[in-house]
């Protein structure tokens, strides 16, 4: 494993307490960082915070209600004195059924977490970025917010909606040394399939490529990368992580 230098750098990792955010926070600390872990319950935030270090961070936060990501975001700088890094890990998948079945409720919450989320993050925790002129965001969109997924037309516009706010927020920020990028994975080995059915498991499977799904080592390579000081130049960009399923 090459080692990235992420020494005296603070990252906030939300929905970091299992799968693909605590990955990343595992191959962060390898490479020196402090991690905040955002997630809703507080227990389980503690519990993989101390897992990873005990220079690491656990919160209690729930990415849709934009006071608790602020006082999520004010704690976070107390602790630490700065922000450097921020990946917006947090999502649900949501029922997987047509749409026309969707309940409103149902439509919203998935909305909610998974892309008014993402603005909530970003939104409370580029100021602190702002004042050291540094910063490196990381939004994990997926492939589905490339191609739509039949049956999760809720996660699918979320997803996408977050490929266009990071492409926004990216050239907002182009002037400074903030940089705004995303990934589009594909399915990867987490408990987010436990809420999948097996046929559609398999949906998902044969249309990659590589024919199996993604590590959760191989995601968290990629993003340590977008979030070290060596990716200095490339903003509101979308990196694939698709096993070769994405054709743009």
């Amino acid at each position: 494993m090459n080692r990235i230098d992420m020494a005296g750098k603070t990252v906030v990792i939300t929905g970091g307490a299992r799968g693909i955010g605590y990955a990343i926070g595992e191959r962060l600390v390898q490479s020196g960082a402090r991690v905040a872990i955002w997630d809703l319950r507080l227990d389980e935030s503690q519990t993989s915070a101390a897992a990873l270090s005990q220079d690491c961070l656990g919160v209690s936060v729930d990415v849709s209600d934009s006071l608790s990501v602020e006082h999520a975001a004010q704690q976070t700088r107390a602790a630490f004195g700065r922000i450097d890094g921020l990946v917006n890990g947090a999502g649900i998948t949501g029922p997987v059924k047509p749409l026309v079945d969707y309940s409103v409720d149902e439509w919203r919450s998935v909305v909610e977490v998974n892309l008014t989320g993402t603005f909530n993050c970003c939104r409370s925790i580029v100021p602190i970025m702002q004042e050291n002129d540094y910063g490196r965001i990381v939004n994990i969109s997926s492939v589905a917010g490339k191609e739509g997924n039949p049956n999760l037309a809720a996660y699918s516009a979320a997803k996408a909606g977050i490929i266009g706010l990071t492409k926004s927020l990216g050239k907002e920020l182009a002037k400074t040394g903030i940089a705004v990028n995303c990934i589009t994975p594909t399915t990867a080995k987490t408990k987010i399939l436990d809420s999948l059915t097996p046929e559609f498991i398999e949906y998902m499977r044969v249309r990659i490529p590589r024919d199996r799904f993604a590590e959760l080592h191989e995601i968290a390579a990629m993003v340590t990368w977008m979030l070290s000081e060596e990716n200095s130049f490339t903003t509101a960009a979308t990196f694939d992580l698709s096993g070769g399923r994405t054709t743009y």
